[in-house]
């Protein structure tokens, strides 16, 4: 009866620049999806029988990945990530399944995260329509921080390359990892705006945005920049320049119109009490994010402001199985 836990992730630098060649910089989060697996008389998911076109990542991960044409199988699914708010929960979830069923099939079997980060990536295509970034799947897979980007990026250790074909063509991505000093002393709060993060939206309006207004792309380089240098902070421990980054790079991020009121309201309020603060994701709703040496009272504020918190370590562990 295995169980298996993967943690969700939430994006420090890069959003919707990484969509034009730019790099990405997630973080592993301590919340996730925990995934329990045992064989049974009947397929079912939390009690309720397993539908194809509603578990779509499930359903490739047992038919296309592994194959699989053993007993029927109870799946019992637990998650600690707000829903629809961009923190990984489906990438999550492909990866924990992927490693609780390697467990159903092989009791001896020893995770290999870089497979699993491949499985949750092909699982995510499925779901999608043939497009997705490995972005969600690598963090959680993998943990700590992950920078993804269509060439390696200086000052980073090269874990794996990916590709896939798109609708659009073959996309290829470089995934790296920063490894965080130990002794850095700060924690991620995270605030849900309780509005869903409409990510194919998002993307769309900024395509059209630097369709009509093409100087706009400078600030797609901006966020480049500006990406680097927290980059090079967050290696070196300085949380104070990684702040900074934060901060530039939400002006950046509401220069091409994807933050809201409501993020603003949140990232305003925490401000003073933080290193620096920003939207997390696609925006549009969803989550931002701030870094500081006080997540209790910076909790404490997204409440006030009207947004639900989630507090984290500055990178958490990847999947894993648990007792």
């Amino acid at each position: 009866m295995p169980k298996a836990f993967a943690p969700g992730k939430c994006i420090l630098f890069g959003e919707h620049a990484v969509v034009y060649g730019h790099p990405a910089v997630a973080v592993a989060i301590d919340s996730g999806v925990e995934v329990e697996i045992k064989k049974s008389d009947s397929w079912t998911i939390d009690g309720m029988p397993l539908e194809i076109d509603r578990h779509p990542h499930i359903s490739h991960i047992l038919k296309d990945i592994f194959e699989y044409d053993g007993d029927p199988l109870e799946i019992r699914i637990s998650s600690g990530l707000f829903s629809t708010a961009g923190l990984g929960s489906s990438a999550a979830l492909s990866n924990a399944v992927g490693a609780a069923l390697e467990v159903i099939i092989d009791e001896n079997h020893e995770i290999d995260k870089v497979a699993l980060a491949r499985i949750g990536h092909s699982a995510e295509a499925k779901a999608q329509n043939g497009r997705a970034s490995p972005t969600d799947t690598a963090t959680s897979a993998i943990g700590g921080c992950i920078v993804v980007s269509g060439n390696d990026v200086e000052g980073t250790e090269h874990i794996f390359s990916a590709s896939l074909e798109t609708p659009e063509g073959t996309r290829t991505w470089s995934i790296g990892k920063v490894v965080i000093p130990e002794e850095i002393d700060a924690w991620l709060v995270l605030g849900f705006t309780g509005k869903a993060s409409p990510t194919g939206d998002m993307v769309s309006g900024v395509a059209r945005l630097l369709k009509e207004e093409p100087k706009k792309i400078e600030e797609m380089n901006a966020i480049a920049n500006i990406t680097q240098a927290g980059l090079t902070a967050l290696s070196s421990g300085n949380v104070e320049a990684v702040g900074m980054a934060m901060n530039a790079c939400h002006e950046r991020l509401r220069n091409i119109q994807v933050s809201s009121p409501e993020l603003d309201s949140l990232v305003d309020a925490v401000r003073p009490h933080s290193f620096g603060a920003k939207l997390t994701g696609a925006g549009g709703g969803g989550c931002m994010v701030a870094l500081t040496r006080y997540p209790q009272r910076v909790a404490q504020e997204i409440e006030i402001a009207g947004g639900k918190p989630l507090i984290s370590r500055l990178g958490a562990e990847g999947v894993r199985l648990v007792n």
